[in-house]
């Protein structure tokens, strides 16, 4: 009882004070955009690894001026907390793991692709290892003839915490550089090729 009064209560109050956190953040730093020559249109797939999850909104509101996507989030207790953290910045969430049970999981995220959604994923999410791709970004992808579009945001000073992923944490007045890749193309590639060219693009802006 005691545990789900103290998760019920970490639920109410975790996620405002969080937003809060990540807009101080933003705020207070410099900003700089690497973005591509040409934004599609239709929906795209946007990957970043899990570590650097904090300040991906704010790229994202560089591409649409009237956010429509969901994030593909764990359905752990830390991911109910992302999920409603996500919910301030307007972003809708799809709960689950495209490793464990994926199936249910890739079946809405190409269900909200078709339904004009953009889709949002960590790769190497929910729990690791740190930096391994998985097949679901690449399934998406190709099923729905979806281009890609890597992203990554390099804080001049931040944190990491101790955890499976190394969370980065961007410290107040510095500079972010925000870079997302030109769309890339996986229809015409095997599973391991298409894995391969999104991990080393995911790679070359690595903390």
């Amino acid at each position: 009882m005691r545990k789900k009064f103290l998760r019920a209560l970490a639920l109410w109050m975790i996620p405002p004070i969080g937003t809060l956190l990540i807009r101080f953040i933003y705020l207070t730093n410099k900003k700089r955009f690497h973005l591509p020559e040409s934004i599609p249109v239709e929906p795209v797939i946007f990957a970043f690894w899990h570590g650097d999850l904090l300040m991906q909104p704010y790229l994202y509101y560089q591409f649409r001026s009237f956010p429509k996507a969901k994030v593909l989030i764990s359905d752990h207790f830390d991911g109910q907390i992302i999920a409603r953290i996500m919910y301030y910045f307007k972003l809708g969430t799809i709960h689950g793991s495209t490793t464990r049970g994926g199936a249910k999981v890739l079946i809405q995220g190409l269900k909200s692709l078709s339904e004009g959604y953009d889709i949002g994923i960590t790769p190497d999410g929910p729990k690791g290892p740190r930096h391994e791709m998985s097949d679901g970004v690449v399934i998406m992808a190709q099923k729905r003839q979806t281009k890609v579009i890597v992203y990554s945001c390099v804080p001049s000073h931040y944190w990491q915490l101790p955890s499976w992923d190394r969370f980065t944490v961007p410290k107040p007045f510095g500079t972010l550089d925000f870079y997302a890749s030109e769309p890339i193309d996986l229809s015409d590639l095997d599973m391991e090729s298409a894995k391969a060219l999104i991990k080393k693009r995911l790679m070359e802006h690595v903390l």
